[in-house]
């Protein structure tokens, strides 16, 4: 006993060493040990992608597993069944991807030659509104006629000093970005293969890591972590895949609602409804303005169109497919959601906002769990106590009767 105790102050000692080196080389130095992390980060790079590839996947063989096991009997080779799982899985894949590259690309594409070739005429009509605006409040007019006269030179500056070398730079980058696209081409192309292997054996990659964790903690401790991961799984698993499959059918549906409606750019308007809608709560507003604005500088009947078709679409998506598809995956109120996005968008930019949710839902989960298991102990079992006005006299000191008093 004394030497396991003896072992984890040891143990404890150097962690925390390493966390002062740590922190003293990123701060103080020239932040080698970051280096490396990135250096190993990009050599990992296929094996992250396989990671995520596989973990978004999953549900879907095990749909087909169950399917192949239901036609075939239960008493098929579990080999095959995977393996025929795994090929009805990426066969979809690719479809979902054909179908996206097919339709959607080359009328995107054609939105955006479109929308470059009309931007001379787009600035023509702001021009028209800006000027009709400053005709109508002569206040207005001058202080944008002397703004523009302080600001001249300084913009002159900036456009001749920083922004013409920037472009250069741009221009080089992108005269060798193919070899950086044939790199991500790579990397994605081995992180398939690798997530195939994964996807076949993923039940005794589970088992192996359960059996290593079980020899370097106890049973309690064991048990304690397997029902921590399982939160943590089905929180990010319920966000994180159903988040990607409501924004896609989103996406779709705008597509479809906007083809109808004869909308201009109904391709990149859809693209870029489906993408915000990932972020949650802010992600519709992010995607209609500029949306409804580009629709605005070609028919403003139009516009009025879509802003009445997505509120629509938002109301079926908040109130009918969002809950359908993520449930209480997150089991976070609307406030703390807010929270989340917040810093993580503050922190880490669109992912940030992205993948904060499930991160706070995690630790929020983690606080209710210790804070009920206190409460528990002190035999609070719900939040009667606290909704009480007199739950304040609980804690108030007894004081005792005075023995004069009691002696009379």
């Amino acid at each position: 006993m004394e030497k396991k105790r003896y072992f984890y102050w040891g143990l404890t000692i150097f962690a925390s060493v390493c966390a002062i080196m740590v922190f003293y080389d990123t701060v103080f130095r020239n932040g080698v040990l970051l280096s490396l992390w990135r250096t190993l980060a990009k050599a990992l790079r296929p094996v992250i992608y396989c990671a995520v590839m596989a973990y978004l996947l999953a549900p879907l063989v095990n749909f087909f597993d169950r399917c192949i096991l239901k036609l075939a009997g239960e008493k098929s080779k579990r080999g095959l069944v995977r393996a025929g799982s795994i090929l009805l899985t990426w066969a979809v894949v690719f479809l979902i991807l054909y179908g996206l590259f097919s339709i959607l690309l080359p009328q995107l594409y054609q939105s955006v030659v479109t929308l470059v070739g009309n931007m001379q005429n787009y600035y023509n009509t702001v021009y028209a509104w800006v000027t009709q605006l400053l005709e109508k409040n002569p206040n207005i007019e001058t202080w944008v006629a002397n703004a523009i006269d302080e600001y001249w030179d300084e913009m002159r500056d900036w456009f001749t000093g920083k922004f013409l070398p920037q472009a250069q730079q741009t221009i080089t980058m992108l005269t060798s970005g193919v070899v950086s696209v044939l790199a991500f081409l790579k990397d994605f192309l081995v992180g398939v293969i690798v997530s195939v292997y994964l996807l076949a054996l993923k039940e005794k990659f589970a088992v192996g890591a359960r059996r290593q964790l079980y020899s370097l903690v106890s049973e309690r401790r064991y048990r304690h972590t397997l029902r921590a991961v399982g939160k943590v799984d089905s929180i990010f698993s319920g966000f994180v895949r159903g988040k990607l499959l409501d924004s896609l059918i989103i996406g779709i549906l705008c597509f479809i609602g906007a083809t109808i409606l004869k909308l201009p750019y109904a391709p990149l308007v859809s693209v870029i409804v489906g993408v915000t809608n990932i972020i949650p709560f802010f992600g519709p507003f992010l995607g209609a303005i500029p949306s409804a604005f580009l629709i605005l500088l070609v028919d403003p009947v139009k516009c009025l169109y879509f802003i009445i078709f997505v509120l629509v679409l938002q109301q079926l998506d908040g109130n009918f497919i969002g809950p359908k598809i993520l449930g209480g995956s997150t089991e976070l109120p609307s406030f703390w959601v807010i929270v989340a996005i917040l810093l993580g968008g503050g922190f880490f930019g669109v992912a940030g906002m992205f993948l904060g949710v499930p991160v706070f839902a995690c630790f929020y989960a983690l606080i209710n769990y210790y804070s009920g298991k206190r409460l528990r102990r002190k035999g609070v079992e719900n939040d009667d106590l606290f909704r009480s006005n007199d739950a304040v006299r609980i804690y108030e000191p007894k004081t005792e009767p005075d023995k004069k008093d009691s002696g009379a």
